[in-house]
């Protein structure tokens, strides 16, 4: 419960490598989380090798995490092994197919969860890397991914060489709704982002970005319609050719 309430994601590292045992625990513990039927519809490509990482920071644009982690993990969903295996003992499968790459995207996502949180159970620390999504064509390429594995999401790891403050959250009346979905009045959604919007630190993004609210960093700045239905378009393709969208 401790490393839960105290999550924090790190994108500063010492470079002091991470040893192979702690690793190998990590992976361990990443492989206990839970599974659509126990199928285990995910594989971790572990890069450590640093010519590889040089290779890989591009692909995430070179944000600080990539590039001074010794240790990242490029987490995929992985139908491809469970196909195999039931073809190999005389079974049909049929998980090339969407909602296939969804169960495969959850269960890949819960392991990368209790990756983190054994990463920093042991004392280092950690950083999911969404730009994963962007250039995932790429990344198959690099990572030699076969049809039926795409990845979904990258962890780094590595010793810390920073202790952020913990990041704000919504309020827990913000995400839970009782019995059914209870939609918001405008005044509500306002009320459950303003203390957020209240901190020091939002304030100076927004007059930095030169926007009237945090709002329209996330609209205009951060993730704005012509970079969404870019890469929405990018990641279908890559989609279709690793075989999850067959037309």
């Amino acid at each position: 419960m401790k490393t839960l309430f105290e999550h924090r994601s790190i994108r500063r590292y010492t470079g002091e490598p991470v040893d192979d045992n702690i690793l190998e625990t990590i992976v361990a513990a990443a492989v206990r989380a839970s599974t659509v039927g126990g199928m285990q519809l995910y594989s971790f490509v572990v890069t450590t090798d640093k010519d590889m990482l040089d290779k890989l920071s591009p692909l995430h644009f070179g944000q600080i995490a990539s590039m001074g982690a010794p240790v990242a993990v490029t987490v995929c969903c992985d139908v491809h092994r469970f196909s195999r295996w039931c073809q190999a003992s005389g079974a049909t499968p049929s998980y090339h197919n969407m909602l296939w790459y969804v169960n495969g995207t959850i269960d890949a996502m819960l392991a990368a969860q209790n990756m983190i949180l054994e990463a920093e159970h042991l004392g280092l620390g950690a950083c999911i890397l969404g730009t994963t999504l962007y250039n995932a064509e790429e990344i198959c390429t690099l990572l030699s991914l076969p049809e039926g594995v795409i990845p979904v999401t990258s962890v780094v790891i590595g010793h810390p060489a920073e202790n952020p403050p913990l990041v704000e959250r919504l309020p827990i009346e913000a995400v839970v709704h009782r019995n059914v979905y209870h939609d918001y009045t405008d005044q509500q959604i306002l009320d459950l982002w303003s203390e957020k919007e209240s901190l020091d630190y939002v304030k100076q993004l927004v007059e930095q970005n030169n926007t009237r609210n945090l709002a329209e960093i996330f609209t205009t700045k951060r993730y704005p319609q012509k970079g969404n239905v870019t890469f929405t378009k990018k990641y279908m393709d890559t989609l279709r050719k690793q075989g999850f969208i067959k037309e």
